[in-house]
């Protein structure tokens, strides 16, 4: 395989990775157990397991350098050019990248004070995002590989129920009402799947969390506000469900700016069953509503809202 090939097609990336030297790859001794803590899905460790890359190889050239691409950029805000999508480096590829990389994340969060609970509980979003991988395309792999690179880096946290991520205001997001503007510290708020309803009360619990977590273990980075980027926040949901319901719940915690496209809110609700709009299932209430509106010509869209700090 000629890796520097695949590469031209990322010249900034490519550039990025021959500019780092070698990196000690190092995969853990019991491999199986640290997947599983890892939660990584029973029926990808085996597969996981025969993935590994081979010594002097071109994948063990590339798993070096972006091993090193994490490492040398651990907590720093500015991120390196991120992971991509190439369908020759096999599923399984990224997973090796992380667990040569997370040794050195969990030292990072040792010396900050982590809790190992919270450590723990960020990094099994690796397992998490493989069982994402399976149910959007019936097959093993990771999802969105270049996601896990703001957990390996010491940028993002999960605090109970939500996940949020070191950063700063985008230059792209309006500011109206917002006592921050372009490029002041915000932390962003995610809301991963496979981790039970969306309650108000589970919120309310990582929100005060994160109100703690953040000054102590980061107290140079002064944060004013939260912002979050979601479909979840698009507000002709409303429309459908009840008023009660936890994601007019979570809606109602924002103010609302920007509308975006969002590709990913069919995936993300409907699986590997989103790919004939005519015939996406309706067995629950938020299924329902959003076929119901596709069917009516409508159409959804993500939305980029803002709450204090």
């Amino acid at each position: 395989m000629d890796v520097k090939a695949l590469l031209r097609t990322h010249p900034a990336w490519l550039d990025h990775l021959e500019s780092l030297g070698g990196f000690d790859l190092a995969f853990p001794a019991d491999l199986p157990s640290e997947l599983l803590r890892l939660a990584v899905p029973h029926e990808d460790v085996n597969a996981v397991i025969a993935a590994r890359p081979e010594p002097g190889s071109a994948q063990w050239w590339l798993a070096e350098r972006c091993a090193y691409s994490l490492v040398s950029t651990m907590g720093a805000l500015d991120d390196p050019p991120p992971f991509r999508v190439l369908p020759e480096l096999g599923p399984y590829f990224y997973v090796y990248v992380y667990l040569a990389a997370l040794p050195h994340t969990r030292r990072y969060h040792r010396e900050l004070g982590i809790p190992e609970e919270v450590s723990w509980a960020t990094f099994t979003d690796l397992g998490r995002n493989m069982a994402v991988h399976r149910k959007r395309h019936g097959t093993g792999g990771l999802h969105a590989p270049h996601w896990f690179m703001l957990h390996a880096r010491g940028i993002l946290y999960e605090l109970g129920r939500l996940q949020f991520n070191r950063g700063r205001l985008s230059r792209a997001v309006t500011t109206d009402g917002m006592p921050v503007g372009p490029g002041d510290p915000a932390l962003g708020v995610h809301i991963p799947d496979f981790h039970g309803p969306l309650t108000p009360k589970a919120c309310d619990a990582s929100f005060e969390w994160a109100r703690r977590f953040f000054p102590r273990h980061f107290p140079e980075e002064d944060y004013r506000v939260m912002t979050c980027g979601s479909w979840l926040l698009d507000e002709q949901l409303a429309r459908y469900l009840p008023a009660d319901a936890n994601i007019v719940a979570f809606q109602r915690r924002f103010h609302l700016l920007d509308r975006f496209d969002d590709s990913d809110m069919l995936s993300f609700v409907f699986g590997g069953d989103a790919t004939d709009l005519s015939e996406l299932p309706r067995r629950t209430r938020l299924e329902r509503a959003i076929a119901d509106h596709l069917a009516s010509g409508g159409a959804w869209y993500g939305r980029i809202g803002w709450l204090h700090f």
